[in-house]
């Protein structure tokens, strides 16, 4: 790989953590997997999210910052590059969704001391799902939590990506619609993932479709 620290992003179901484990234990490199299921908001968030909303998005911001803050911050010379299978902006977007207008805004404050102390990745990729598969995905690895996620909540964080990609000039930036391949199931579409990660791109957004 070209990059030292590769970060993947994308909707809830859309294969981030499964790409980041092929990666990782194809190329030895040291894999960051987010602790979600230690988050005792989520489950109550899913039932009451009016609620819920803010200690769970606060709750976020904290285990993530902390676990990136160390893993970013040491070195591990036997592995050759990072691959996390999320990146702390994915707290800012999920947070403008959730969130009351004044209650964002107290977080946003939050997020932008952290933001500023944290390693930005060399490559940051996007896995774009339409909502059926994400579904799909969903009730297959079959978490009873997110069994009840509509299809409005997954556009209204799909936008919520967009958004934020749209306003990027600083980042690099890969976007990869994988609605017609398969890189869990199928060797050779995991295999057109690693060409184009393979390839060094110039900061900015770059688009790819399979």
């Amino acid at each position: 790989m070209r990059y030292n620290f590769i970060a993947i992003e994308g909707n809830i179901g859309a294969g981030k953590t499964s790409l980041s484990k092929m990666i990782a234990d194809e190329f030895n490199a040291r894999l960051i997997l987010e602790q979600f299921e230690e988050n005792s908001f989520l489950p109550k968030f899913y039932k009451e999210p009016e609620k819920y909303a803010f200690p769970l998005e606060m709750s976020f911001l904290a285990s993530r910052y902390g676990q990136l803050k160390k893993q970013l911050g040491t070195l591990d010379l036997f592995k050759s590059f990072i691959i996390s299978d999320y990146f702390i902006i994915k707290s800012l977007i999920f947070a403008k969704k959730n969130l009351h207008e004044d209650e964002f805004k107290l977080y946003t404050s939050f997020f932008n001391i952290i933001y500023q102390q944290l390693p930005k990745p060399d490559l940051l990729i996007y896995l774009y799902l339409r909502t059926d598969k994400l579904q799909h995905n969903i009730k297959r690895r079959g978490r009873p939590y997110e069994q009840q996620i509509k299809d409005e909540y997954l556009e209204k964080i799909q936008e919520g990506y967009f958004e934020f990609i749209r306003q990027q000039h600083s980042l690099r930036i890969l976007i990869l619609d994988t609605n017609k391949i398969d890189f869990v199931n199928q060797p050779e579409d995991y295999q057109k993932i690693l060409a184009v990660m393979k390839e060094k791109y110039p900061i900015g957004i770059h688009r790819f479709s399979f």
